[in-house]
């Protein structure tokens, strides 16, 4: 994986922190490759993450972004493998679909 510049709100980490300190969720950042993409910050932050981590049954937010070319949020989540599910969430951050996060394929992994 590349190097990539990691942006935290400050609200969006206490946000969550507190909606990961029961699920043993460690802490989210966002950050991107080429400096295009928007990473979402503030309460939508907190819903994004807390939402992403609820459909892969936790890990650790590593990357988010607005506007994503196949929802309105992408919440990037490593597992506790070590693997990555980019999660894609509509404007109400309810799960819209999911896709394996690797850099040889962009195989879907399933839709809800």
């Amino acid at each position: 994986m590349k190097n990539r510049t990691k942006i935290l709100s400050a609200a969006g980490v206490v946000v969550i922190a507190a909606a990961g300190a029961g699920a043993g969720v460690a802490v989210a950042g966002s950050g991107d490759d080429d400096g295009t993409e928007t990473p979402i910050t503030g309460d939508a932050l907190g819903q994004a993450s807390a939402a992403a981590l609820a459909h892969t049954g936790g890990g650790t937010v590593t990357e988010t972004e607005v506007g994503d070319e196949e929802s309105m949020y992408e919440v990037e989540v490593t597992l506790s493998d070590g693997s990555q599910v980019d999660v894609q969430l509509d404007e109400l951050f309810a799960v819209v679909g999911t896709e394996a996060d690797d850099d040889e394929s962009d195989d879907a992994t399933g839709d809800d």
